[in-house]
């Protein structure tokens, strides 16, 4: 397997923004995305919208609805070597990475600009099988700052800082299908009222 932490940016092109590829083998790839395909998977609900992109949370849930944010099923055990190698490459305790959601973006699904939910602080993505842009964007005076970072097959990025809070990511409509993990950390600013208990 090629080396796991190759220097990609000599300086980020966005600061807090990491991204390695190789940081698995395809046999741990294809092991991946099987254990994804065996989970109940529910199209992404957004305030009564559905969404192309298949879902699945674990640990924590955040529900688009009703904005309404608690726990759910602890993350399994076969994805716990992932959460452990995302751990590592973002130099975070495995323990904190609380939350972890499966996607699979079926041929015409992607996912729109957005920022993560504020109850999450870092994001720590794997991307599976297929190959895809994630464009990022920051607005300024008369448009936008735009950086696209190609995401090969068995990759991973970080974002946290200025990457995770100042600029909106998104990937565009797939042509074939593509699996992904992300894990995220809670953020320290939760507060009761957003809990569902």
């Amino acid at each position: 397997m090629a080396n796991l932490f190759p220097d990609l940016f000599e300086t980020p092109k966005i600061p807090g923004l990491s991204y390695r590829e190789d940081i698995l083998s395809r046999e741990e790839e294809l092991r991946l995305i099987a254990g994804i395909d065996t989970t109940a998977l529910e199209p992404f609900r957004f305030q009564g919208w559905l969404g192309k992109r298949l879902t699945s949370s674990f640990g924590w849930r955040y529900d688009f609805d009703d904005a309404r944010f608690g726990p759910t099923d602890p993350i399994p055990d076969w994805l716990l070597p992932a959460r452990d190698r995302a751990a590592a490459f973002a130099g975070l305790e495995p323990a904190s990475l609380a939350q972890a959601l499966l996607i699979r973006y079926d041929p015409g699904a992607g996912i729109g600009w957005h920022r993560d939910r504020p109850v999450f602080d870092h994001v720590v993505g794997i991307s599976l099988s297929a190959a895809a842009p994630l464009r990022f964007r920051r607005r300024k005076a008369g448009g936008f700052d735009r950086v696209t970072v190609p995401l090969a097959p068995r990759s991973i990025y970080h974002l946290h800082g200025e990457a995770r809070y100042e600029w909106e990511h998104s990937i565009a409509e797939m042509e074939e299908t593509r699996w992904s993990i992300t894990f995220r950390t809670l953020s320290d600013k939760l507060s009761d009222r957003t809990m569902v208990r």
